[in-house]
């Protein structure tokens, strides 16, 4: 229920996991803080999955809201499949844990997303130029 805590997991201290690191980050998670981390772990990527959702219904224009519910469904996706990787539910492909696995170019990439994202929030309200 509590897992077995930091640096004491036998499948990741035993290196019973090949990429640890990028590719099984939830199951190290998983096993090192338990089932209650894993809830809270998870609690918090629905919350940032619903707060993108909001950006999105938030854009002012149609590309902020398509470019919004781009981001989203990529998160999703990311999430979706490297959780289900990581339970057996499907084959391993190397798609990170987004923000916690570590890695070069899906970090910058999702953080790059991120930013964007802020910036749609940031301009939601539309523009509207005075004449004359």
């Amino acid at each position: 229920l509590l897992g077995q805590w930091f640096q004491q997991g036998t499948q990741s201290q035993l290196g019973l996991l090949r990429v640890e690191d990028k590719d099984f980050i939830f199951s190290v998670i998983a096993e090192q803080i338990g089932f209650l981390g894993v809830l809270c772990l998870l609690a918090i990527f629905v919350m940032l999955l619903m707060r993108i959702a909001r950006v999105s219904f938030m854009a002012g224009d149609v590309f902020g809201r398509l470019l919004a519910t781009g981001v989203l469904s990529m998160l999703m996706f990311e999430v979706f499949v490297n959780i289900g990787m990581n339970v057996g539910l499907m084959p391993v492909t190397g798609i990170p844990l987004p923000l916690l696995s570590y890695g070069g170019s899906s970090l910058i990439t999702t953080l790059a997303s991120l930013g964007i994202l802020q910036s749609i929030l940031l301009r939601h309200q539309k523009l509207v130029f005075a004449s004359g």
